[in-house]
């Protein structure tokens, strides 16, 4: 027996398989499944002899025949039912190229950051994340907490996909967009004396002790809050700010003073007690929140999906759908 090199016999897989003429294996499946060559070649639409030798150079990159053929006999030899079993799994492999690259361009993928205000809750973005995880599971997600102004620098520095926040001053390289509305309203704990007292006015909440948001100020996002303080010249002593509403709201649930919280997130702690609504009761100050973009960034797939989507919320459904409470 011819001794074979073993560096050789190593590279003989791969030469059989670069030297393989894929169109040889169609070409028999075709002629196996008409059973003769002179049909084969007539669905080919090509020409007999070239059927023929077709199969024969197929026998040949083997080393076999696979078909006994003569005159009215027509049969496959082991080696090329054998072959023809590898040839239509091939054959499906191949068909489902198309289908596979077609569902890779459809399946959306990426990584999305997202920019919030510290008191930005809306359905528009909850129901949002909901749907792009279940209709796109390899969406990825980064959400980080700021100050409004530092969201803007984020969008600004284009490390954010896009971002919600209040406005004070906008950038002339962003874009904004009105998400959507929301009412403030004070609020005390438990341990404030006006907690549980019904039928207040507002003048009860003159020279009262408060606690704020960073950008409850005639100068700044809030400015409406402020506006309210001015008007019924409440006279509050701030004791506490923050810029996150969660660190707000926990002063107010300690007694260090009344403040201001969006109502529709402040709700569920007035139905279990936690916080006591304060005057006023009727038209509330009202604060805009807006949706934040960069055009000058490239967005991928992911993000570009998202941003559509709320920007889709925004021009088609009227400000009434996206006020909090509802209007």
């Amino acid at each position: 027996m011819e001794h074979i090199n073993p560096i050789n016999a190593e590279q003989q897989p791969d030469r059989f398989t670069a030297n393989l003429d894929w169109n040889l294996l169609r070409s028999f499946i075709v002629i196996v499944e008409e059973g003769s060559i002179t049909r084969a070649a007539h669905r080919l639409l090509r020409g007999q002899p070239a059927i023929s030798l077709a199969l024969q150079r197929l026998e040949q990159e083997f080393g076999t025949r696979l078909i006994d053929r003569g005159r009215g006999h027509f049969a496959l030899t082991a080696a090329g039912r054998a072959l023809y079993r590898e040839c239509l799994d091939i054959h499906a492999g191949i068909a489902k190229l198309r289908e596979a690259t077609t569902l890779a361009q459809s399946e959306i993928s990426g990584h999305v950051t997202i920019a919030l205000a510290s008191h930005v809750i809306t359905p528009l973005l909850d129901d949002l994340l909901g749907r792009t995880y279940r209709a796109h599971p390899r969406v990825t997600y980064r959400i980080h907490s700021a100050t409004s102004a530092n969201v803007a620098a984020a969008l600004r520095d284009r490390t954010a996909s896009f971002g919600i926040c209040l406005v004070n001053r906008r950038l002339p390289d962003l874009d904004y967009g009105r998400l959507y509305r929301e009412f403030f309203g004070f609020y005390c704990g438990p341990a404030h004396p006006l907690f549980g007292q019904e039928g207040l006015g507002i003048e009860a909440l003159k020279g009262l002790d408060a606690v704020s948001f960073e950008t409850d100020d005639l100068n700044d996002a809030l400015r409406p809050v402020a506006l309210l303080r001015r008007q019924y010249e409440l006279d509050q002593r701030i004791v506490g700010r923050s810029s996150h509403l969660e660190e707000v709201r926990r002063m107010i649930l300690c007694g260090l003073g009344i403040g201001a919280l969006p109502v529709h997130v402040a709700q569920s702690d007035v139905e279990q007690g936690r916080l006591w609504r304060l005057p006023p009761y009727d038209d509330p100050p009202a604060v805009d929140i807006y949706l934040l973009t960069n055009p000058r960034k490239r967005f991928n797939r992911a993000e570009k999906l998202m941003i559509d989507a709320l920007q889709d919320a925004i021009a088609t459904r009227p400000l009434a759908e996206r006020t909090y409470p509802s209007v």
